[in-house]
Formats: C-alpha cells, structure tokens, sequence
C-alpha cells in the first residue's frame, strides 16, 4: 500500500455518503485486498467534516483535539488548511514526540496539553531543551502543579514553562447540580485572577493562556423531542458561561497578557464562536464523524473513519458471526458505547454477547445473506479511540487505496 501526504480540498461534487448503498459497498471493493479488521477513512468525507467544521466555527480558528486523532498524517493534513492551527495534544509526551520531527527537528509549532502532567522525565525534557519550551504549553489549574514542576527542575536552571490556566466550564444547575465534566477546581473569575497572580508572580513559568472546555454542551447528544431538556440546558449553559469565561478573561488579562483563549468542541462550535472572549476553539472528533455525533441537532457529521471485520462463523442461518468487534468507547457503561454496525444494513447484535472482543454474533434480515469471508463494517462510538486498535489506515479515494496513514499505535506510540 502507498504512503503518501494527503491534501484536502472543500468537496464540490457528489456526496456518495448519502447513500448507503453505494458508500460502503465502494470502500468495501476499494480495500478487498487488505486483511481485516481493518480502518479505512474516506478522504472526501474527511474533507467534508474539516470543512464544515470551519463553516461552523465562522472564522473562530480551531485548534485540532488530537485525542480525536491521533494519527498524525492526519493532524498535519487538517493543520494545512486555513481555519486550522496548532494543536491540543491529550498527554505531555505526546505533545513533544508531535512538537519533534522524525528526524530531530521542529515539528508542530504549538501544542497546548490539555490535561495538567506530572510526568517528572517528560517535565525535564521539556524544562531543558529551548526548542520544546517555546512550542508546548502546559495545563495548570493548581498552584501543586507548579511546585511539581519546580521539584523536577528548579526555575533558575530550566528555560521558562509556557503555561495555559484552566477554568472550570461546568454548569451549576439550581435543580441538578453540577453538569459537566470534573476538570479545574478554579470556577470563579477571582479564583482565575488569584491563580494567575500565583503563575506570574513565579519564575520559570509564563502564562500565555486560557481554556474553558464546555463539556455539557460540546459532548451530550440533543437531537430528538426526548432532548428537550438537555437543549434547554445547554442553552442556559452557554448564556451562563459566556459571561463568567468573558468575566474570568478579563480578570487574568488584567494580570498577564494572554496569547489565546481556548474552549469548545465539535458539539459546540456553533455556541463557542458566538462567546467573543474566546480566540479559538478545540475539535477534532467531527472530523471523523463517529456515531455519537449522529445524535446532535446542530449538524451532520460524514461517517469518514470506520472498520471492517470478517464473517468467520454461521453458528445457526440466523447468525453470523464477527471476528473481533469489542471496541467499547470510554465513558458510562451503556449500549450507546458499542460500535455501530453501519453496513450491511439490517444487523444487530446479540444482547447476551454484544461486541466480543474475538467475536461478535449478528442476527437480523441482512445476517442470513452473510457468506464466511464476507465483511461488515462498523463505526466507532468515539473518534480517535478507534486509533488504538489500528496499526494504520487505509486512505480511500475515488475507489482507491491512495495511501495508508499510521496511527500512534502504528509508530510505536502509546501515550495513555
């Protein structure tokens, strides 16, 4: 199989994901020649969710999620288009293997870490080398981050740490409570003031940004006239937001002079760009378009990224059955955490077994025409989770293989 750079362009013609029927047969034919389980990204449809990504963001950059990825092929082709900049890596390790070429040299040229580190030999490395320091951002929300740091290498021998503050963008419901997820402790525009005094005031560190990621917006489905609730909810969330994050903005920018402001995700494009305090935005799971983005109102993903498992058992002319299947997505154990299985139309699994990790048993109208040898295709639940289980991916284009992409994996990399 080629290797090859992919180039994406804004696709003008057909849209061959609107039908079924002719969508996966075609990737189907396109990668008959390579051994399953196989992963194969549909270079149009990539193209299509990068570029109405943008549409939605309307001019705010967005800031690619590697988590969502994690295949760096990708990361580069997307960081090619204009919208696009820098990256917000899942891990401190990672973000220096992707902020370093192959070869030694510089590679991306800005990769915030998303979540606070306490990696003591990632800190060193990142704490001596000049080139590293000025590309990576690291994530603080607690000055005991800081004192960890100080402990691996003492501010007077490391070139200064360029730091993001993180605040908490949860929802404090009257009724319901906390909604979101559990990240920064720091909630309160005094809180973030009071933090960055504490950064700036230190040596060896620099505070050069902010991130409030809207989990309850940007990561619950809403479409549905059962999703009332939740809209409402997210509604009153954004209104709520825009003005502490523009509040606790204002408040830290008053201490130090901030490079970016960072928040969202793919589910909140729309409402993260209308918040005027924030200068771009982090997403990255539309851009393969998994299966839990088909439950959002707001927009319609392209399934891009999918796999392909074998038929290697008829147990009974009602079943067949999978080799492998068992990718469960993280998150609160439920059906919505299986894969999807997207082709042929008219299979489901079995309750008792459900994805196996060997095998997973089908059944439906469509199961009793499946032959030994034949092959079903799935979508993950989540984006770059998928990632984990593939060494690559097979890049597909008018009915070709035009390259194969590594994942993490794939190079060698397995950062969490």
């Amino acid at each position: 199989m080629p290797t090859a750079t992919l180039a994406l362009t804004r696709p003008t013609g057909e849209a061959p994901w609107r039908e079924p029927a002719r969508y996966w047969p075609a990737l189907t034919e396109a990668t008959t020649h390579l051994e399953t389980p196989l992963g194969a990204i549909s270079a149009a449809g990539l193209a299509a969710n990068a570029f109405d990504m943008l549409d939605r963001a309307a001019g705010t950059p967005i800031r690619v999620a590697s988590k969502s990825v994690r295949v760096r092929g990708i990361l580069d082709a997307v960081l090619a288009l204009a919208g696009y900049h820098g990256v917000l890596a899942y891990t401190l390790p990672e973000a220096l293997w992707l902020a370093t070429d192959s070869d030694g040299a510089a590679g991306i040229q800005d990769v915030v870490v998303g979540y606070p580190s306490v990696d003591r030999a990632a800190l060193a490395r990142l704490a001596m080398d000049e080139g590293l320091a000025s590309r990576v951002t690291v994530m603080i929300d607690d000055v005991a981050q800081l004192d960890l740091i100080d402990s691996v290498v003492a501010p007077a021998k490391r070139n200064s740490i360029r730091v993001c503050l993180e605040l908490d963008a949860s929802f404090r419901a009257p009724v319901l409570g906390h909604l979101g997820v559990r990240r920064s402790p720091v909630h309160t525009p005094a809180e973030a003031r009071t933090l960055a005094e504490v950064i700036v005031a230190r040596p060896g560190f620099t505070l050069v940004g902010m991130m409030a990621y809207e989990a309850q917006i940007a990561g619950v489905v809403n479409k549905g006239p059962g999703k009332l609730a939740v809209r409402t909810m997210q509604k009153a969330s954004a209104s709520e937001l825009a003005e502490r994050r523009g509040a606790a903005v204002t408040a830290v920018r008053e201490i130090a002079e901030l490079e970016f402001v960072n928040g969202g995700g793919t589910g909140s494009l729309e409402t993260t760009q209308a918040d005027p305090s924030v200068t771009e935005i982090a997403a990255g799971s539309g851009l393969f378009g998994p299966h839990l983005f088909d439950g959002y109102w707001q927009f319609t993903p392209v399934p891009a990224a999918a796999f392909a498992l074998s038929v290697v058992r008829r147990p009974t002319p009602d079943v067949a059955t999978l080799l492998g299947g068992g990718w469960i997505a993280s998150g609160p154990p439920a059906a919505d955490r299986l894969p999807q299985l997207a082709w042929p139309e008219g299979l489901r699994m079995l309750p008792r077994e459900a994805a196996g990790e060997v095998q997973t048993p089908v059944t439906g109208p469509a199961a009793r025409g499946l032959a030994i040898g034949d092959r079903v295709w799935l979508r993950h639940t989540k984006a770059g989770e998928l990632s984990e289980h593939l060494d690559a991916f097979a890049v597909v284009q008018d009915g070709k293989v035009i390259a194969e992409l590594p994942t993490y994996r794939g190079e060698g990399k397995v950062f969490l």
